[in-house]
C-alpha cells in the first residue's frame, strides 16, 4: 500500500467526491479513480458507494479512514517535531472554535501570535460545539474553544471562563431598555436559534423543558452569524454569550439583555486539549497566548 494511495484515498473520503479530490490533489480525476480501484483490489474490500451525487465510505473504507488518518497526523506530529528543533521557525496548529470568536477576539490574538512566530500557519475551523469536541477526539484539533461542552474523560480543559447567556435584540426593540429578562418573556417572542449540535441551544432547551415552557422558535440554523443577524431586524430574538457578538454590541446594533435564569447565567466557554496527545511547540505557546488574552479580556470586562 503506497503512500500516494492513502493520500488520494484520504482527500476523496473527506471531500466525498473524486472529481472534488482531483482537484483539491491538482490531479485528473482518472488518476485518483485508478488508485482507489488498486486499493480496493489489494484489499478486496469495496472501500465507497458510488452514486450521481459523489461516494459515500463504506463500513470497509470507514475502518481504513480512521487508520490512514491517524497516520497522516502522525507524519504531522513527526513534522511538528522537527520544527520543535528549529525553535518555532516553522510549525502549524489546527485549531477549532465556536463560530461567533471568530469575528470577536480570535483576529488580533491570531496577529499577536503572527508577529512573534512569523513562520506558524493555523488553520481555523469554525463549528458547534459538539463538531469541536469530536474533531478533539478524532485528532482533527489540536486546540478546541467550545461553549458549554459535556465533560469527557478523554479532554482535558485547560481554561474556563464564565459566559453568561444574553438574549439579543435590536436596539429599537420592545426589550431594548430592559435590564433583565424572564424566559417566560422571551418565549413569547419570535426566537431564531441556532441548531441542537451547539451547546447554547442545548443548555436553552433544558431550561425551558425545565420551566414546561413551549418557545416559539422560528427559525433554526447551523450559523449563528444568521441569528444575529435575524435579531438585528428587530423582528427576532437570539441567545449568545457575549463572547460571540462583541462585534454587533460594540457597534450598537445589538442590546445584550441578561436572562433571568440561573442555568444561562452559569454558562461557561473553555478552552480545551486532548488529554493524551501532546501538542507541538507552536500549539503550546499559541495555548499559552490564547489563555492569557482571554483572562486578560474576561478580567478587563468586569471592571
Amino acid at each position: 500500500m503506497r503512500f500516494l494511495t492513502l493520500k488520494y484515498f484520504n482527500a476523496v473520503a473527506k471531500l466525498g467526491s473524486i472529481r472534488k479530490a482531483a482537484d483539491r490533489l491538482h490531479v485528473a480525476p482518472s488518476a485518483v479513480s485508478r488508485q482507489i480501484a488498486q486499493l480496493e483490489h489489494e484489499l478486496d474490500a469495496v472501500l465507497f458507494e458510488r452514486s450521481k451525487s459523489g461516494v459515500r465510505l463504506t463500513a470497509a473504507g470507514e475502518v481504513l479512514a480512521r487508520q490512514s488518518h491517524r497516520i497522516f497526523r502522525d507524519l504531522d506530529r513527526a513534522r511538528a517535531g522537527i520544527d520543535d528543533l528549529r525553535g518555532l521557525r516553522r510549525g502549524d496548529v489546527s485549531l477549532w472554535v465556536i463560530e461567533g470568536f471568530v469575528t470577536g477576539l480570535l483576529p488580533n490574538i491570531l496577529a499577536d501570535f503572527q508577529r512573534r512566530y512569523p513562520a506558524v500557519a493555523f488553520k481555523v475551523q469554525t463549528a458547534s460545539t459538539d463538531r469541536i469536541t469530536e474533531a478533539l477526539l478524532e485528532d482533527e484539533a489540536d486546540i478546541g474553544i467550545t461553549f458549554n461542552a459535556s465533560p469527557r474523560a478523554e479532554i482535558e480543559t485547560i481554561a474556563e471562563f464564565p459566559e453568561p447567556v444574553s438574549c439579543l435584540v435590536a436596539r429599537d426593540h420592545k426589550y431594548a431598555n430592559r435590564k433583565s429578562l424572564s424566559l417566560d418573556e422571551i418565549c413569547k417572542e419570535p426566537l431564531a436559534l441556532p441548531d441542537h449540535s451547539f451547546g447554547i441551544r442545548q443548555s436553552f432547551e433544558r431550561t425551558v423543558a425545565k420551566h414546561k415552557l413551549n418557545p416559539r422558535v422560528l427559525v433554526t440554523t447551523n450559523s449563528l452569524e444568521l441569528t444575529n443577524t435575524m435579531a438585528v431586524t428587530g423582528q427576532f430574538i437570539a441567545f449568545k454569550p457575549a463572547m460571540a457578538v462583541i462585534t454587533q454590541l460594540g457597534s450598537g446594533q445589538l442590546r445584550a439583555i441578561p436572562v433571568a435564569d440561573t442555568e444561562l447565567a452559569s454558562a461557561r466557554s473553555s478552552i480545551s486539549v486532548h488529554r493524551d496527545r501532546p501538542l507541538s511547540r507552536a500549539a503550546q505557546e499559541f495555548l499559552k497566548l490564547l489563555t492569557t488574552t482571554i483572562r486578560a479580556s474576561k478580567a478587563k470586562t468586569r471592571k
